[in-house]
């Protein structure tokens, strides 16, 4: 879609209502709709990187159920999304199920709901199930539950070994007294508690009753089958065969149409009009937290976003704009980018996060196609420059990783509002038209070996001789390899002869423009040879130059993974955004001062901008 297209396309989203609107409440944020009927469900996503993969599947669900006439409200754990954390001393999964049961009231008071239904998933499954005890539930939908929390941890403790590695495949030092589960961290309290936890064999309030109802999809659920008959309960048991497609990729994630399907109408069933269709909450979603205000609202064409920044932000300060990494929501692989958000603000700069058009609570794309790597994204991030100029109107930095990193590249070269970037881990800087996207990922994330190395060692042969490897992939990933080294070349020649579709040529202009990008590599990243095709080495001699063309020299950090996971490398990458935030602010300033007064230097510069309030003092501090 065209920028002269953009406005009218807008025009007719904003006519579709949607079926859910975001809300806030005691520190939660959420996602409710109105129903027609006096049942109300809510529905209990798992956690951490499961979640992550299930988020827009998860969406879905909610949708259908809302569509059925329920209300129903979906929404993030303390310490999840864009919730605010526990409290000082409550461990995480006290945290959740207190946040189910206050789910129930919001559905009783707002949804007007006379019966409830919790509808759980994995974890989320676990921790309805402890907080139906408490009683008011009428029906209980268990997807795939953990019978106990120990049976969590072991599953969970064995994902760690494959998702938390370095680009060697090394994988990462877990963090002592915690677990790292896919970039998402489960602390020492939370782990303790998870080891006691056991819905079996809690003791059930004195006044509960039990579900009338209960749904157990999955395996290994005929123990708490078995208990919930024991409580008179009415179970209804059965498989849940795609549960590996909902819960193990968050790319390539896929919703489990028929089981979803049965979960609705388990949860819809014989439910009762209301005299009256509830009305949805009109107050604005806004959360504050210690330093922080956020609030979440649609824009642009059926996007959400969740601007967050200082009680007394600014409007002329400095601020970032995060892009999606692949189908990630907007609080970002381990929840990383709610935190930076947050920190952000509490350093006095705002910032927006917000979903590209198919991915977490956006609009679906017209195309149905993957969002990753999609030309026609950089029309949202236009969308979401709007939405933060309407609140900052300080330079902007966009920060992406992976292919977060590639749209944040092309946003830069696209769009002149944006002052730098930073971009971490980027797989490459621009596509050939007509790119089968999925076929590359998926070739990228095979392994760094290719199957010419492969070919060189016994096993792979003994292997195709066996038949778990079949010839014909092989000839076509070997045909994918030859492809691709071809295209190194290429860019190796159209960089020494840079021409204006080269990504040196585009630097260039960038630069003229005075745009500024930070690169920032874990050592051996699966990017770095894009790096090397597109514009050269980044050590030796050459590192000055290329340090020239991009405005910054490329930082290669060793011992970090692709999504930099571990707390120490959080505050790395703070401490690099930080300080292009600063050099954003400082070049705005010397801008804004008249010439003849910028020769006495940019320290003297940001004091007098200060004192004519042109920027806050302190927009950009040094706590790194």
């Amino acid at each position: 879609m065209s920028q002269t297209h953009a406005p009218r396309a807008q025009a007719a989203d904003a006519r579709r209502p949607e079926p859910e609107i975001p809300v806030a409440f005691e520190g939660l944020h959420g996602w409710f709709a109105p129903g027609s009927s006096r049942r109300g469900v809510l529905l209990c996503g798992t956690y951490g990187f499961e979640q992550l993969c299930a988020y827009r599947a998860w969406r879905g669900l909610a949708r259908s159920i809302a569509a059925a006439g329920c209300a129903t409200l979906r929404l993030d754990y303390p310490g999840q999304g864009d919730s605010r954390d526990a409290s000082p001393g409550e461990d995480a999964i006290a945290a959740s199920v207190r946040a189910i049961r206050q789910g129930i009231a919001f559905l009783r008071a707002e949804g007007g709901a006379d019966e409830i239904v919790l509808v759980g998933l994995r974890l989320g499954a676990t921790l309805a199930a402890l907080a139906a005890r408490e009683g008011g539930v009428e029906r209980l939908a268990l997807l795939a539950p953990f019978a106990t929390g120990k049976a969590y941890l072991r599953e969970m403790t064995m994902q760690a070994r494959l998702l938390d590695v370095l680009p060697d495949r090394t994988p990462i030092a877990q963090p002592p007294g915690s677990l790292l589960v896919g970039s998402f961290h489960l602390g020492p309290d939370a782990l303790a508690a998870l080891a006691r936890l056991d819905p079996a064999a809690e003791p059930a309030a004195e006044s509960a009753a039990a579900p009338a109802r209960v749904l157990l999809l999955g395996a290994r659920t005929d123990a708490l089958a078995g208990h919930y008959r024991s409580l008179g309960g009415a179970v209804e048991a059965g498989p849940f065969p795609d549960l590996t497609q909902l819960v193990s990729d968050p790319l390539f994630a896929t919703a489990p149409e028929a089981t979803f399907a049965a979960v609705r109408d388990f949860a819809c069933a014989g439910a009762l009009p209301r005299s009256m269709p509830a009305r949805a909450p009109r107050a604005p979603c806004r959360i504050a937290g210690a330093g922080w205000t956020e609030e979440t609202a649609r824009f642009g064409p059926g996007l959400v976003g969740t601007l967050c920044g200082p009680p007394d932000a600014h409007p002329a300060g400095p601020a970032v704009l995060f892009v999606n990494s692949g189908r990630n929501v907007r609080s970002g692989q381990g929840r990383q980018t709610t935190r930076l958000a947050r920190r952000l603000a509490a350093d006095g700069v705002a910032s927006l996060r917000f979903d590209a058009r198919g991915i977490g609570d956006s609009a679906d794309r017209p195309d149905g196609g993957l969002p990753v790597y999609a030309a026609d994204a950089i029309d949202d991030v236009r969308a979401a420059l709007d939405h933060l100029a309407s609140r900052q109107a300080g330079p902007v930095v966009v920060l992406g990783t992976c292919s977060g990193g590639y749209l944040a590249f092309r946003a830069l070269c696209a769009e002149a509002r944006l002052a730098a970037a930073v971009l971490v881990n980027p797989y490459c800087f621009a596509l050939k038209p007509g790119t089968d996207v999925e076929a590359m990922i998926r070739d990228a994330f095979r392994g760094t070996v290719s199957y010419a190395e492969r070919a060189r060692q016994g096993r792979f042969w003994r292997r195709i001789l066996g038949g778990e490897i079949r010839l014909g992939t092989v000839v076509r990933a070997l045909w994918r390899d030859g492809r691709a080294m071809a295209a190194r070349g290429a860019a190796r020649l159209a960089r020494a002869l840079p021409g204006r579709g080269s990504v040196v040529g585009e630097i260039a202009r960038l630069r003229r423009r005075g745009a500024r990008i930070r690169l920032v590599y874990s050592a051996g990243d699966m990017g770095m040879p894009a790096l090397r095709t597109h514009l050269g080495a980044h050590t030796g001699r050459a590192a000055a130059r290329l340090a020239r063309r991009l405005g910054y020299p490329v930082t290669v950090l060793e011992g970090v993974d692709h999504s930099f996971s571990l707390p120490a490398d959080q505050d790395r990458l703070f401490a690099i955004l930080t300080q292009v935030l600063r050099d954003a602010a400082d070049t705005t300033e010397r801008a804004r001062i008249p010439a003849r007064r910028s020769a006495r230097g940019p320290a003297d510069a940001r004091q007098r901008a200060e004192a004519q309030g042109a920027v806050p003092a302190g927009a950009v501090s040094a706590r790194i």
